[in-house]
């Protein structure tokens, strides 16, 4: 995992010798996400988060750029219509897991036209917290639990979107991550694969 930073770092500065401009900006958006992998026939639904941070868009022609970002995200899924035995009777609800994570994808921008681009990349993500929630079918109180112990420290994927410049300044995207690594936690004979998957939507102001 060292190799994959230091790689973005000396592709960052190689950026910042070669460029033709440099901007700055904020960004800030909705998550749709869910997990993919050995989900046992369990019904996922997918879940809503939001992602926020910075970024920089270093242009190297007119067409093509880097942009290395900063990113607070919310992600998870939701089990619904799940069902087991509590004292003897049998209960039904749903569990809804929050995973929080610090991402940084280094994407690399093709301006089709001179506001649209397309964009693909890699991103690893360290994990902040996870929790569930569980609500069960005829009880008004929710449970929550920490189960970050449950899960990997850090998260590698792709990541695949488009962006739109309205304005020099205000521009909006859409981006697909998604999960290569292995974010379950397993022991030694478990060999459970699950992986993060989500859609991004979000609008960013440069400077």
């Amino acid at each position: 995992m060292k190799k994959v930073i230091l790689s973005a770092i000396a592709v960052m500065a190689f950026g910042f010798a070669n460029a033709q401009d440099v901007k700055y900006g904020l960004k800030g958006g909705l998550n749709i996400s869910n997990f993919t992998g050995d989900t046992d026939g369990a019904n996922l639904k997918s879940r809503a988060g939001f992602n926020v941070g910075g970024f920089v868009e270093i242009k190297l022609s007119e067409k093509f750029s880097i942009q290395p970002e900063l990113l607070y995200s919310t992600q998870g899924t939701k089990i619904a219509n799940i069902g087991d035995y509590l004292d003897d009777e049998f209960f039904t609800g749903d569990i809804n897991f929050n995973l929080s994570y610090i991402n940084v994808p280094v994407m690399f921008k093709y301006y089709v036209a001179e506001k649209f681009s397309i964009e693909a990349g890699p991103q690893i993500g360290f994990l902040t917290s996870a929790k569930t929630k569980t609500k069960l079918d005829g009880f008004s109180q929710t449970v929550e639990d920490d189960v970050k112990d449950s899960f990997e420290s850090i998260d590698f994927g792709l990541n695949f979107g488009a962006g739109y410049d309205f304005t020099e300044h205000f521009a909006i995207g859409a981006r697909y991550n998604l999960g290569l690594a292995n974010i379950a936690k397993t022991e030694a004979g478990d060999d459970t694969k699950l992986h993060n998957s989500v859609f991004s939507f979000s609008a960013a102001y440069k400077f």
